[in-house]
């Protein structure tokens, strides 16, 4: 028997009132196999997931097969977008690199096109990795009502804009606010390193700038050498012998 999810309330500070919001830069481009005009717009669809789920996908990263079955439209973006959750890159980069907890919160944040509401909601969604597996996890995120109320068959999942009151600007993207790694696997990797550096740099303008046979540039090398100038010793009156001392020999008369 399997454990239902557990209920969490949708709590968060923004004003949501639809149909009015008025469109400006920050809005989500919003890409949908329903509203292709052109072969080259299918390759802009495809790359508007990659970045939606990997941030950026190299070579080594893209899924030529489900690439292939999207265009000849053997399957849908949703299952495209699944494909990439289950891909070994997705599991690589983001599964294995954190606990249950933080894993949740990374799906969400880019199959929901939200952030996680509270701890709660994050303890619900573990409980369903620990009793149905990652796939299992997976798949309750796509088949959720939010989904398919927000995005259905046919549409890449973005970041959807949350309105803050006295605020202009939405909220920064998922990939600047949550690291892919985890705090523990960041210290082991070794980053972010911090280097202090013993010197402050000034900008100099290039006609301030010495040029070459100017004075200027042998002065540091003129202060770093030691000073040989010659002290007079100090010697006792004492120690002075009266054979070295000069004098005016007199003869007798």
């Amino acid at each position: 028997m399997s454990i239902p999810l557990l209920d969490y309330k949708p709590t968060s500070q923004n004003s949501r009132v639809e149909g009015y919001e008025v469109g400006r830069d920050d809005q989500p481009r919003i890409y949908s196999t329903e509203s292709l005009l052109s072969p080259s717009a299918m390759g802009e669809l495809i790359d508007a997931a990659y970045r939606q789920i990997f941030f950026y996908a190299f070579k080594s990263d893209r899924e030529p097969f489900l690439e292939s079955q999207l265009r000849d439209g053997q399957i849908t973006v949703r299952d495209f977008i699944r494909g990439l959750l289950l891909s070994e890159t997705y599991d690589n980069s983001f599964y294995s690199k954190n606990n249950n907890y933080r894993f949740v919160e990374q799906c969400v944040q880019r199959v929901l096109g939200r952030d996680v509401y509270n701890e709660r909601e994050k303890i619900a969604w573990s409980i369903v990795i620990g009793t149905k597996g990652k796939e299992g996890f997976i798949d309750e995120l796509l088949g959720s009502e939010e989904y398919i109320e927000n995005f259905g068959y046919d549409i890449v999942p973005y970041q959807r804009r949350r309105v803050l009151p006295s605020r202009d600007e939405g909220e920064r993207p998922f990939n600047i606010t949550s690291p892919r790694y985890d705090g523990y696997y960041r210290a082991i990797l070794g980053f972010p390193q911090i280097i202090w550096q013993s010197e402050v740099r000034r900008y100099i303008p290039q006609e301030k700038k010495s040029t070459a046979g100017n004075p200027a540039l042998y002065l540091d090398m003129a202060r770093s050498l030691p000073n040989r100038a010659n002290t007079p010793s100090r010697v006792s009156a004492m120690n002075i012998s009266l054979d070295k001392v000069p004098y005016r020999k007199t003869t007798g008369r």
